[in-house]
């Protein structure tokens, strides 16, 4: 048992002490969201700005549901936890609603990671490439 303890104990350790992987620089996105009342795809880009473990990450990128095409712009800080998850905040502006959201990224590969966003009257699930 207390191997067990002192084992746990140790990885919380080595992984607290990990640097946490930032990339500063262009991404884009690919997402399928629910916004402005319906269903669609979100293919977008960004530029990530590295502040420590905080990243600001300014974006825009084109909304397409029903045949329709609509423009969309963003601007999301984030926090890297340690070898784990990226969460953060954003705001999501496109014709006139701006909607503000919560984000949160999974890593599966150095430059790859699985997104969700959610928020009122918002919400998706995609990939980010990049940053």
């Amino acid at each position: 048992m207390r191997a067990r303890l002192f084992a746990g104990m140790a990885l919380a350790l080595s992984i607290a002490g990990t640097p946490a992987a930032h990339a500063e620089g262009l991404g884009a996105e690919a997402n399928y969201v629910r916004a402005d009342g319906h269903w669609g795809t979100e293919l977008g880009a960004g530029y990530a700005l590295d502040l420590g473990a905080f990243s600001l990450t300014p974006g825009g990128g084109v909304y397409l549901r029903d045949g329709d095409t609509k423009l969309y712009g963003r601007i999301e800080a984030g926090f890297t936890l340690p070898a784990s998850a990226t969460i953060g905040a954003g705001v999501r502006f496109s014709g006139h609603a701006t909607r503000p959201y919560a984000s949160i990224a999974f890593p599966l590969l150095p430059k790859l990671a699985m997104k969700a966003n959610a928020g009122p009257h918002y919400y998706g699930v995609g990939l980010r490439l990049g940053y």
